[in-house]
């Protein structure tokens, strides 16, 4: 394990990681606005009104408070702003432009796992395009079931009295929700993002090693900034975006290091593999 974690470690600091982490939260960020944009969209010409408030919260739920509170209340200025339709250029825009946020994971991911990308560009991105419509697509579903969740916890509490402990639970939904979403999103990287296969069972190790650490630096940054940080009187009125890009800098790392911890235990055990079968070859 020990030889695992250094290699891990050493690739991602040989392979420019740090450099890619700021990559990635920079396009993520650049990117959140877009996509958040052609949802709206693409949900109110579905007839998904709630789409706005649901991607909210699924997308900044599982940010520190200190954090979300300043970019979900930009996000919702943003997306109150009245716009042509679904079709108009500036939504086609921002529909490509929210793909570039996949494209950096795909770069980072690509350079983890230590592949080289062999298919073409417009495959890449029209994966990544098929992606974000996915995840549009994944929200307003979301967003039309709570729709229904008040209605069916009153009815519930009604006739299942002696269900109050699992109704209540059931109460807080938005954490659940986002979480189960965040989960089937990093799946869906590691395995389809990067060139190459691999198995679930081969991309799990590093998806949780990526969930705890992120729940660390999270409670870690969050800590910092409420004891120690200035970063108000420092950036002034830009401080929200400059918190909210060194946080996806933190999330972005630990996310590299995932697949780099993924791609140590693969050659691990590709070079136990081979010394298993030379030994064997040698025995015959």
């Amino acid at each position: 394990m020990r030889a695992v974690i250094l290699d891990a470690v050493t690739h991602f600091n040989n392979d420019d990681g740090w450099a890619m982490a700021s990559h990635v939260a920079l396009s993520i960020l650049m990117a959140l606005f877009p996509f958040m944009i052609f949802g709206t969209a693409l949900a109110s010409f579905l007839g998904a009104d709630a789409y706005a408030e649901t991607a909210s919260h699924l997308i900044f739920d599982t940010w520190p408070e200190s954090i979300a509170k300043p970019i979900s209340r930009e996000v919702i200025n943003v997306l109150t702003v009245e716009r042509g339709g679904l079709l108009t250029l500036s939504v086609l825009a921002a529909a490509f432009f929210s793909t570039n946020g996949v494209e950096a994971l795909r770069v980072s991911l690509n350079r983890a796992y230590r592949v080289t990308e062999t298919r073409s560009w417009i495959f890449t991105r029209a994966q990544s395009l098929l992606f974000v419509v996915i995840a549009v697509l994944v929200i307003m579903a979301i967003s039309f079931l709570l729709v229904l969740a008040p209605l069916a916890l009153k009815l519930a509490r009604q006739f299942l009295p002696w269900m109050e402990t699992l109704i209540s639970a059931v109460d807080n939904w938005r954490i659940l929700i986002a979480a189960t979403v965040l989960i089937i999103g990093l799946v869906a990287s590691h395995l389809w993002l990067p060139s190459g296969r691999r198995r679930l069972v081969e991309v799990l190790p590093g998806i949780g090693v990526t969930l705890v650490a992120w729940m660390a630096g999270a409670f870690m940054f969050a800590s910092y900034l409420k004891e120690f940080a200035t970063y108000v009187s420092t950036y002034a009125g830009l401080a929200s975006i400059m918190i909210a890009l060194v946080f996806l800098y933190i999330i972005a790392a630990i996310f590299i290091l995932g697949a780099e911890f993924n791609a140590a235990i693969l050659k691990a055990r590709a070079a136990a593999e081979m010394k298993k079968e030379t030994s064997i070859s040698h025995e015959t």
